[in-house]
Formats: structure tokens, C-alpha cells, sequence
């Protein structure tokens, strides 16, 4: 199946995410802040990035709205990283949103709360295919 950075601050999304992508096959490395996201794309390798927006930017400091789409940013415009896919974790889905998402270089988004789950097991096949 596939490796997979999950970058998510919140401890039950973490818990549940990493429970339910590893109990389907895939191997799950977790990065609780924005400035991890990019140091652990770097050294885990992985084929996709599941990226929550709303992260603190470093361990030390508050969640900041747009510090996924800052570390996203960070990510492609790394050209040893630039390929992997980015799906946004959020729960803003309305059309500015989403403009913003695509803008910063996700290529896809998922919404949350996550459901059905099938849905976000969907995104990962289609980009890690």
C-alpha cells in the first residue's frame, strides 16, 4: 500500500487516522506541525501527504490558519519533494476555500469531518496509483 505523511496536530485525529490507514495497509508517519511536515517529507519518502490546514507553524506556537498551506507551499517548491501529492485536510470546502487550497499546490482535498471513509481511501488510491 502506500507511505503516507499525515500532518495533523489534533491527538484523536491522529489516533484515529493512523489506526484506520494503518489497519487498511499503509504505513503512517505523523508530523504535528507545519516546519515537521516538510524535515519528515524530506526523511520518511512518502508517496502521498495528507496535510491538515489549520497547524501550528513550529512545536512551540498556537495553530495558524494557513500554516498547512504555508508548509504545503514549502513542500512543492522543494524540486526533490514537488511531486508528492498534497490532499488538504479541512473542514473550509466552500469555493474560496478551495481556491486557496489549489493555489497553495494541493492536489486534492478532503473534507472533515472525514465521511465516509471510503471517500478519503478513494484520494489516496487515485494518487498513489
Amino acid at each position: 500500500m502506500a507511505r503516507i505523511l499525515l500532518v495533523e496536530d489534533d491527538q484523536d485525529n491522529i489516533s484515529l487516522l493512523t489506526r484506520l490507514l494503518t489497519h487498511h495497509g499503509h504505513e503512517i508517519e505523523v508530523a504535528d506541525n507545519a516546519a515537521a511536515a516538510f524535515d519528515q517529507a524530506q526523511s520518511f519518502s512518502p508517496q502521498m501527504i495528507l496535510m491538515d490546514l489549520e497547524l501550528p507553524p513550529t512545536p512551540d506556537t498556537p495553530p495558524h490558519p494557513n500554516a498547512g498551506l504555508d508548509a504545503t507551499r514549502r513542500i512543492k517548491a522543494e524540486p526533490s519533494l514537488a511531486a508528492i501529492p498534497v490532499v488538504a485536510l479541512t473542514a473550509h470546502t466552500m469555493a474560496q476555500h478551495q481556491e486557496k487550497i489549489t493555489e497553495a499546490g494541493c492536489d486534492d482535498f478532503q473534507e472533515k469531518p472525514i465521511s465516509p471513509f471510503q471517500s478519503l481511501l478513494d484520494k489516496i488510491a487515485k494518487h498513489t496509483a
